[in-house]
């Protein structure tokens, strides 16, 4: 996975940084509440939101159960309408095939729409190197590129800049990409979009290539899905002579009628409308009418390891609507940049690990990077218990380690730094499976309460130096329980 953001140190670190950044702070808890509010308001208006999201999650668990089947099923539509297929095992190889393709047709720049599998694969460096431009379309995504910065959400990239920001960057940078800014440019949102949209229109209508990802794919016609609220992707996939997509092998679906589900919780989850202002699906190629070539290049890159993880796998079933970012708590202070990667949030601390398949620092902290609070269980549309897969990564990177590809095996690396906590874990196990002891620890924790230091010492002390020890009681649970019930253990 090429999508590392190259000399990011781990999450702990990263995020120390991150929350004495007070105007970044302020971006994001703007950001992210304004946009879980209208999602809940946008969600309620569904009686059988319940019923949905469990549709979704069985559409997409039995997807997984048969991905072989309908993976050649949607090769052999896709064929049949006129495109071509490629099988992409890696991110290198993923680079490769669309490289040759834009080179083939002699052209140097390329058009994009908003996808997350081309920057896990880090796609614009690598057409970079063999001397083709690509140029975002997507507003945020513009905004990133013109800032040399890299996205933070998954919805909304830019979403670590402000107004103020944005003008800034509109008026020094655009004119280094293309058509330059007004000098008097406002940072009200219709000026800021309106010269994005002055400065993409040329490109829109002379670029002969587009690349793009895609919401889902149709395996019974070979039909792509591509949902976005500013219509840059309706322009780059109809008007390119050349189309090439670059699609997640975990994006299909069986049939035209499982998209029913996802085009109603895919909007109120991300974007908080009922519907996306635009919608845009195609099959293979027409005669006069859009690209006259596609070409699909579908990615594993780490996805068939996930496969095989029976718990880590529900984390294949994401959509990318980004609702658990928006409520939680560690994302909402840290920031995307903290996550090094392009999938930031509890999505990305579950999902990043699993597709890297590396012991990297950044990788092994990734699964801590959460307070466990559930909130992005309770939002997500298709049901991913993303606090039960932090704790099974946590359990595998303190027993074992990350795992790391090797072919198509997964071996585990020895973890690194993790001895005490295997000691912690190891006591914790004994004490719980000897009642005795436990009761009387208990006890003598209870009788030297006043005893104990409001800060740990030693290895703990970073425990405690960002939160208070709990207080102790003046007796235990179930010392309580035998005196006010006369004696009796009830349980």
């Amino acid at each position: 996975m090429s999508g590392t953001f190259v000399g990011m140190p781990a999450f702990p670190e990263a995020a120390r940084e991150a929350v004495r950044d007070t105007t970044l702070r302020g971006n994001l808890r703007h950001a992210t509440r304004t946009i879980r509010t209208k999602r809940a308001a946008a969600v309620a208006e569904l009686s059988d939101w319940a019923e949905l999201r469990e549709a979704g999650r069985r559409i997409k668990d039995h997807t997984l159960r048969h991905l072989d089947h309908y993976l050649l099923q949607l090769e052999r539509a896709v064929t049949a309408a006129g495109g071509t297929v490629h099988w992409a095992v890696d991110a290198a190889e993923a680079n490769r095939i669309v490289t040759d393709l834009v080179k083939a047709t002699g052209e140097r720049e390329v058009v994009k729409v908003k996808s997350m599998a081309t920057q896990e694969i880090g796609l614009n460096e690598a057409l970079a190197t063999e001397g083709i431009r690509a140029y975002e379309t997507d507003l945020a995504e513009l905004i990133v590129q013109l800032g040399e910065d890299r996205p933070s959400h998954i919805l909304v990239p830019a979403i670590h800049r402000n107004r103020g920001e944005i003008r800034d960057l509109f008026r020094s940078e655009m004119g280094h990409w293309g058509r330059p800014a007004p000098a008097d440019l406002s940072d009200r949102p219709a000026d800021l979009a309106e010269a994005a949209r002055l400065h993409l229109r040329e490109k829109f209508l002379t670029a002969k290539v587009a690349v793009s990802g895609a919401n889902f794919m149709v395996a019974e016609t070979g039909t792509l899905v591509v949902v976005e609220s500013e219509g840059n992707g309706r322009m780059c996939l109809t008007l390119p002579e050349t189309l090439i997509s670059v699609v997640g092998i975990e994006k299909i679906v069986p049939t035209a009628q499982d998209l029913e589900v996802f085009l109603q919780t895919l909007p109120r989850s991300s974007t908080a409308e009922r519907m996306n202002p635009y919608t845009s699906m195609w099959t293979g190629t027409t005669d006069d009418d859009g690209p006259s070539a596609f070409h699909l290049v579908l990615l594993d890159n780490g996805r068939t390891d996930t496969l095989a993880d029976e718990v880590g796998r529900q984390a294949l079933r994401c959509i990318r609507c980004s609702a658990c970012l928006n409520v939680c708590p560690v994302y909402e202070r840290a920031g995307g940049h903290a996550y090094g990667s392009v999938y930031p949030g509890p999505i990305g601390a579950i999902l990043t690990p699993q597709l890297r398949g590396t012991d990297s620092d950044i990788d092994a902290s990734l699964p801590y990077a959460s307070s466990l609070c559930g909130a992005c269980y309770e939002v997500c549309p298709v049901a991913i218990d993303i606090p039960e897969v932090l704790v099974h990564l946590r359990e595998r990177t303190a027993q074992g380690g990350a795992a790391t590809r090797a072919g198509a095996e997964v071996v585990l690396k020895p973890a690194k730094g993790r001895a005490a906590e295997r000691a912690a874990l190891r006591a914790a196990r004994w004490a719980l499976t000897h009642p005795g002891a436990l009761r009387a620890g208990q006890r003598l924790v209870c009788r030297t309460r006043r005893l104990h230091p409001a800060r740990l010492p030693g290895p703990g002390r970073a425990w405690t130096a960002t939160r208070d020890l709990p207080p102790v009681p003046a007796e235990p649970f179930r010392d309580w329980w035998l005196r006010t019930n006369g004696g009796k253990d009830t349980t």
